[in-house]
């Protein structure tokens, strides 16, 4: 069995997908821990329903990154966590983590990567005229949604989509493409290498 952690600041859409898809006694992937950078969100709120346990935290109450990246380094080591999944964690991943769980932090974008990185892809796509776009499920390196691609999962734009028309559908793919293909590499724990397509398990 391998551990997981997921990280999350809002909502918990992906997150609760998550727990959904590993109930089960004998899944090999085990969701050992929620971290949150808000002390109450609906992730949380989750989390601690399901009974998994939950380091949130105020990031004001430290010095800098550095210094609640360390505490949250402590954690994940007490509850053996392997692998990070990135949903809707709003904070770029510093050294601090990125060193020790290098190829094993993931995150899910709404976008076709590289087109339209960073914060409200989907409204990036919308004002751009764009016909096409997507969900991406990459690796997570020191960039802006910069690492690996693993999977894609394309969403045709709709002529009078709006913001929210375009999002639910996005979500609709995230929700199914993310735990799939994130749960795929953490049962198998790293058998893909990274940048390698990774198929659900069927």
């Amino acid at each position: 069995m391998t551990s997981f952690a997921v990280f999350a600041s809002g909502y918990g859409s992906n997150l609760e997908r998550f727990i959904e898809e590993t109930r089960a006694q004998d899944d090999l992937a085990r969701l050992a821990l929620v971290v949150s950078d808000r002390l109450t969100c609906r992730a949380v709120t989750l989390a601690r329903q399901a009974h998994i346990p939950v380091f949130a935290f105020d990031p004001r109450a430290y010095p800098d990154k550095a210094a609640f990246e360390r505490e949250i380094l402590r954690k994940l080591r007490v509850h053996k966590v392997r692998w990070i999944a990135l949903a809707g964690y709003m904070r770029l991943i510093g050294p601090t983590l990125l060193k020790p769980y290098r190829d094993r932090i993931l995150n899910v974008h709404p976008s076709l990567l590289p087109v339209f990185p960073g914060k409200d892809a989907v409204g990036q796509a919308l004002r751009a005229g764009a016909r096409m776009t997507g969900v991406t499920i990459h690796y997570v390196d020191e960039g802006m949604d910069t690492g690996l691609t693993i999977a894609q999962a394309r969403v045709p734009i709709d002529t009078g989509d709006t913001l929210e028309s375009l999002s639910e559908r996005i979500h609709a793919v995230e929700h199914r493409l993310y735990p799939a293909v994130a749960l795929n590499l953490i049962r198998e724990d790293g058998c893909l290498a990274p940048g390698q397509a990774c198929l659900p398990r069927t």
